[in-house]
């Protein structure tokens, strides 16, 4: 970024706070000078200036023509070490976690808010489910199960040797060998706690600013607090009107995340323990069949426990809530853990005559799984509609079945994972088993179905590709009268120059069209994942040999589709690996992956708490206590300039402003995804009101936008009363069309970047410094100097 321009000589002393987008930027590059100081912060996350800045505050009369530029980096919130590499792991739950927030605006229906946060939630639970069987199927199965228990894939793999049922040792019994298997997913599940955990004290534990200076309101006993019923049939009282985004617990759900992580750890520790019970249910007489009964009882009992404080609670907004259920917390996931550890217990038990043939029962345990997220996901979407139907905006995503639609996408993401997974082990097991005349080594049948299904997905994602690429091109053709008008080209036009931007423009074009793709992926995976289940239950075999005696052509075409899916779920799982090794060790593969979090990761944990944490939690208390800290030991003008993903951080951060801190902060936006992205696809908290009540509640705000920009676009909040539109004309990208005498050179398409290199950028910055109130006379308190010393620094 270039640096903060030069304001005009009025309304005294101004501060610049620029905040960054998605990819990080460094200070010395958003300041553009080589020397800057940290003011305020960690290495996590911090505000700086330029050490010729740094005493800013004791010396006005230096910054009477211009405004003293400060740059927030929040970069390594979501880009740090080797060890966010394992963030990959949690894909399938960021994704279901934004399902959460897509939900349409409702307004006087609290039951069916909550209804579709309980729906959410509990698809969220699955996939903690799901990824746990999955690891039991590796494990306990393949493993433990068949490879262990077949002589000719025990001998090719030594490490095995000791659980090999041909050898008679202790641990060939098949109860103790899954016993001893357990250890793993009851370990990739410690893995996924410690993961939330450990972000619990960085992102949770950091305590926001309330808000308004006046406490809000406390509810009554029958207004609900939980996000799923925030839109009250009510009209709100004056001291609670602000957006969801303003509200003083908005930016902490350290509450909530702890009862989910409760639930989730023992929804995982307890999928382990019904894998290993149902497999030795069968075998029990006598009084290890009574105890058996038992175990299974409590697996139950806790099961339905788990279920209950899943529904029970969404989140608290309405106030800073400060309780930790300590209790639940800590209780919840050692019960599942202790009955677990019964249940190996009671697998190692001598059963005389017991051996391990076929597979284990998995086939039951992931058709009910897909079934149940299948039906999820319709019900969810009953209730979107429900929500959306009186309020219909055409501009919101897929008509309000985004959620719905992002839900069944995480669905069918931690599918193709736990997939991919199961048939490269069962792959690299059945190498030699195979091949010297043992049982094969297989996955269950219903994944192998599921394979099957990809290449006719993929198929299909190409009638709607291809519609994409040709309606771009026609586009290209179409826009090349629009930019030679929009230039006012002299003389005879360039065509290669005309095609180049109307190519960027066309192109720039394709992120509006995101919904469609995402609708047919959704829908597809929807319709084909109930048929691989029908198929997989109806002919209890592999799609290749299902198809044995149909019409030649049938036949052939399910054994390549088998093949191919397999291959192509395998490729994908070492794909997968192959990422997350080189971003362990590559910082710049690290940066990448903390790009897809930056967009990903915005929204606090609200549906699963194994998701990345939410960035938000920490950015924007850190912006708002550094804007009021400015204001009020100033009582100077602020304007706030965010870029991409810096200008949603930016305008949350100037929701939970007070009112009188607001009406000394201007908002300039440049390249936001405000209405393109969150607007349509997160309507209950971006959407139009929303950003015209944002537009009503700041001093003023200025929006800059290209049409080669396939991030940004313009937020279309109208002209009010004594209030200018926020968007002005759009920026000529390149600035120049030809070679002039200011640009000798061929100017450049920028696209999403380098918004203050465009004149038009100070300008705009330098007309929202005019608009707002002069400085008032700096106050200050008896206890500044310790919050906040003649450098700038301050407690926030």
């Amino acid at each position: 970024m270039s640096p903060a321009t030069p304001a005009p000589e009025t309304g005294g002393a101004a501060l610049e706070l620029l905040v960054h987008g998605v990819g990080g930027a460094t200070p010395q590059s958003m300041l553009d000078d080589p020397r800057t100081v940290r003011v305020t912060g960690d290495g996590t996350a911090a505000v700086y200036r330029r050490a010729e800045d740094l005493d800013a505050e004791d010396h006005p009369e230096r910054y009477a023509a211009r405004p003293v530029p400060e740059a927030y980096c929040w970069s390594n919130l979501t880009s740090g070490d080797g060890t966010r590499a394992l963030w990959l792991l949690l894909l399938p739950f960021m994704v279901a976690n934004l399902a959460h927030w897509m939900r349409p605006p409702a307004q006087g229906m609290p039951g069916l808010v909550r209804l579709y946060g309980v729906l959410v939630r509990l698809v969220a639970l699955t996939l903690t489910v799901l990824l746990t069987a999955a690891a039991c199927e590796v494990a306990l199965d393949l493993t433990a199960w068949q490879c262990a228990g077949t002589a000719a894939c025990s001998d090719a793999y030594s490490w095995l040797g000791f659980l090999a049922a041909d050898r008679g040792g202790w641990w060939s019994a098949p109860g103790r060998r899954l016993a001893l298997a357990a250890l793993v997913p009851t370990a990739l599940v410690g893995l996924l706690w410690y993961l939330s955990n450990r972000t619990w004290s960085a992102y949770e534990a950091q305590r926001p600013p309330t808000g308004y200076d006046a406490p809000a309101p406390e509810p009554q006993p029958d207004m609900p607090t939980d996000t799923e019923a925030a839109d009250l049939a009510e009209p709100p009282t004056p001291a609670e009107l602000r957006p969801a985004l303003g509200r003083p617990g908005f930016w902490y759900g350290r509450r909530l995340v702890a009862r989910l992580r409760a639930a989730h750890t023992a929804a995982g520790f307890l999928t382990v323990a019904a894998a290993i019970a149902t497999a030795t249910a069968r075998h029990d007489t006598g009084a290890r069949a009574v105890l058996g009964a038992a175990l299974q009882a409590a697996l139950v009992a806790l099961c339905a426990v788990v279920l209950w404080v899943v529904c029970r609670r969404g989140r608290s907004e309405r106030r800073l809530d400060l309780r930790v259920e300590r209790t639940l917390v800590s209780w919840l996931p050692g019960s599942a853990l202790a009955l677990l550890a019964l249940t190996a217990l009671h697998a190692g038990w001598s059963r005389p005559g017991w051996a391990s043939t076929g597979t284990l029962p998995g086939d039951a345990a992931f058709g009910a799984l897909t079934l149940a997220q299948g039906g999820l996901v319709v019900a969810l979407g009953v209730v979107a509609l429900l929500l959306q139907r009186p309020r219909r905006d055409p501009r919101t995503a897929l008509r309000g079945l985004g959620g719905p639609a992002v839900a069944m996408l995480a669905c069918a993401l931690a599918g193709v994972m736990s997939g991919g997974v199961a048939q490269r082990v069962a792959d690299w097991l059945d190498g030699s088993g195979a091949g010297r005349g043992g049982p094969r080594i297989g996955p269950p049948v219903l994944l192998s179905w599921q394979a099957s299904v990809i290449p006719v997905l993929l198929l299909l994602l190409l009638v709607p590709a291809a519609l994409l690429a040709v309606r771009t091109v026609v586009d290209a053709r179409r826009l090349r009268p629009a930019v030679e008008a929009d230039y006012g080209a002299a003389g005879e036009p360039d065509p290669v120059r005309t095609g180049q931007i109307a190519a960027g423009r066309a192109r720039a074009a394709l992120t509006d069209s995101a919904p469609v793709l995402v609708g047919v992926v959704s829908g597809a995976t929807l319709l084909l994942g109930a048929a691989s289940v029908a198929g997989a239950w109806a002919s209890g075999n592999v799609p290749g040999r299902a198809f044995d005696g149909a019409h030649p052509a049938i036949a052939s075409a399910a054994s390549a589709a088998q093949a191919i899916g397999s291959w192509m779920i395998g490729l994908g799982f070492l794909l997968f690996v192959t990422w997350g090794r080189r971003a362990y060790r590559d910082a710049s593969a690290r940066r990448t992956i903390g790009i897809l979090w930056d967009v990903g990761t915005f929204w606090p944990r609200a549906a699963h708490p194994f998701a990345p944490p939410c960035y938000a939690e920490r950015a924007v208390p850190d912006l708002t206590w550094r804007m009021s800290s400015w204001t009020r030991g100033t009582g100077g003008r602020l304007v706030i300039s965010g870029h991409s993903q810096g200008s949603v951080l930016a305008a949350a951060a100037v929701w939970q402003l007070t009112p009188a801190t607001r009406g000394r902060v201007a908002l300039l936006t440049y390249g936001s995804p405000l209405e393109r992205l969150y607007g349509r696809w997160f309507p209950a908290y971006f959407g139009p009101e929303a950003l015209r009540s944002l537009h009503r509640t700041v001093h003023c705000w200025s929006n800059l936008h290209r049409a080669t920009d396939p991030i940004g676009g313009p937020v279309r909040v109208p002209a009010e009363a004594d209030r200018p539109a926020v968007d002005g004309d759009v920026l000529l990208d390149p600035v120049a069309y030809g070679r002039t005498r200011e640009h000798p050179l061929p100017e450049p398409i920028l696209g999403h970047s380098d918004y203050q290199a465009d004149p038009a950028f100070a300008e705009r910055r330098s007309a929202l410094l005019d608009r707002l109130p002069p400085a008032l006379p700096r106050q200050r308190e008896p206890n500044e100097q310790e919050n906040q010393g003649s450098s700038g620094r301050s407690s926030g």
